[in-house]
């Protein structure tokens, strides 16, 4: 793998039991700097893959080789366990090195690292999940609709904040917004 390469997917096919084939010898590769977004309808197998990439699902066929993953989830009340604090939960997982400078570029306030997560709006509870998977410094960064639980304004502002740390990571974006995708991505693969 090249080194700058986080993410290949060689010739991948995949179906459940019942003989629905999701894809058939699908082939994609994100590389540090860069943002793909994987664009389709619900049920179109975007979720899947990021299951086979973290190989939670083994494929019919094909080969995924990954380096160092972290995941930001759709909807960022349920990612977070709610008796805990924010910066419990991020120690649970990562080290807080390095935290105050990506909180600064997130336009987080570290004040909010001490409070549990019913007291944060929608926009800093996603912030914070950024923060926690930036922390588990991965090089391949899988964003799983990052943004359809915000409102419009902050959908954008979340958006702005991920595409920052393209200099340390390559972000596979699953999204059904066809106008973020094309804001945001070097590539679009759609299913």
């Amino acid at each position: 793998m090249l080194e700058h390469r986080v993410l290949n997917v060689d010739n991948l096919t995949f179906g459940y039991k019942n003989g629905n084939i999701l894809f058939k010898d699908l082939s994609l590769h994100v590389d540090i700097g860069e943002v793909v977004s994987v664009l389709g309808e619900s049920g179109s197998g975007k979720s899947t893959l990021f299951e086979l990439i973290t190989k939670n699902l083994t494929p019919l066929k094909g080969n995924v080789t990954c380096r160092d993953i972290a995941q930001v989830f759709q909807d960022p009340y349920t990612s977070f366990h709610p008796t805990y604090t924010i910066k419990n939960q991020i120690e649970d997982v990562a080290s807080l090195e390095g935290y105050e400078e990506i909180c600064n570029s997130l336009e987080l306030d570290i004040s909010l690292l001490k409070q549990k997560p019913h007291k944060l709006s929608g926009g800093q509870l996603q912030r914070c999940s950024i923060l926690r998977a930036l922390l588990m410094k991965p090089k391949l960064l899988l964003a799983d609709e990052p943004t359809s639980a915000l409102d419009n304004v902050t959908q954008l502002e979340v958006m702005k904040l991920l595409v920052k740390f393209l200099d340390r990571v390559g972000i596979l974006l699953i999204t059904h917004d066809e106008n973020l995708a094309s804001w945001c991505s070097n590539r679009i693969l759609k299913l």
